[in-house]
């Protein structure tokens, strides 16, 4: 288990390596350094101390804000990316929706993004090779968007916003890439290895952070549908269930649903796959689509 550690090896050797130091590869390596300790140390006493709950969930949201608060403090305090982490942009529109978000919304924004990335991933991961696999498509898709972003001519053509040195990001998507596959030879059915909440908080995290730096946030709604599907079907099971006693799936996350219905386990992971390789398809359409 705790098989994150391995993808946060490659990832963070890779990118030291070859990406170039500035405001926006900096600022992704420190949220993933934090979000894989703060999955490592819940993994750790699951594992080691006999824990089944792990670290506190109230922690955990502490966690993720001070890493949301840093995070904002960093970007808001660096020439290259004072002004443009500001910008809130949306997909299918040609300009900035809002040029200086306050304070408070831009926060608040980060840290829905942040918490709801980490922990879609988290839920997501039930199945051998079904988060990765997905996580892989989700991170080629910001791949080529970071790419884009940091490029002036690409980006005036696709009518998306210019983020200056952002297309170092890129590299970082394409260590995610790197990694997960390797890590996904072993993660294949039947499992030899676990990410756990060291690699699924951390991944989602990262994910969400490259998405808000790129301008892409909002996007990741339509390129990770699958981690949206997973997390949206938990909300509507504890809802239900909550109010009229009844489920509405025979198990949530809805990967299992689908297990309790009879299909095999590799069956729902390569559905579940094909349905994220349309996500990310359709994710990258928004770019042309303005």
């Amino acid at each position: 288990t705790m098989g994150g550690l391995l993808i946060f090896v490659s990832v963070s050797v890779s990118v030291l390596l070859w990406a170039q130091f500035n405001v926006w590869t900096l600022t992704a390596l420190f949220v993933y350094t934090s979000l894989t300790s703060l999955g490592f140390l819940d993994d750790y006493l699951k594992v080691s101390k006999r824990n089944s709950k792990g670290f506190p969930s109230r922690g955990k949201l502490i966690w993720q804000g001070l890493t949301a608060a840093a995070t904002l403090f960093i970007l808001l305090n660096n020439p290259m990316s004072v002004d443009k982490v500001q910008e809130l942009w949306l997909p299918f529109v040609k300009n900035a929706v809002m040029t200086q978000m306050p304070l408070w919304a831009l926060f608040g924004f980060l840290f829905l993004v942040l918490v709801g990335a980490s922990n879609a991933i988290n839920v997501t991961d039930g199945v051998d090779g079904l988060a990765i696999g997905c996580t892989i498509t989700v991170a080629i898709v910001y791949s080529i968007m970071a790419y884009a972003a940091g490029n002036f001519i690409i980006s005036e053509y696709l009518l998306i916003s210019h983020v200056p040195g952002v297309g170092e990001l890129g590299i970082v998507c394409a260590a995610i890439v790197g990694g997960g596959l390797a890590f996904l030879w072993y993660n294949a059915h039947p499992a030899e290895i676990f990410m756990g909440d060291t690699g699924s908080l951390a991944l989602g995290g990262l994910v969400g952070v490259i998405a808000f730096m790129t301008h892409q946030a909002v996007t990741l709604i339509i390129v990770g549908g699958i981690f949206v599907m997973e997390t949206v079907s938990v909300i509507l099971q504890v809802m239900s269930f909550k109010s009229t006693g009844k489920r509405i799936f025979r198990m949530a996350p809805i990967h299992h649903h689908f297990e309790l219905k009879g299909w095999a386990e590799t069956k729902v992971v390569i559905r579940f796959w094909i349905l994220s390789l349309i996500f990310a398809f359709a994710g990258l359409a928004t770019l042309k689509i303005r």
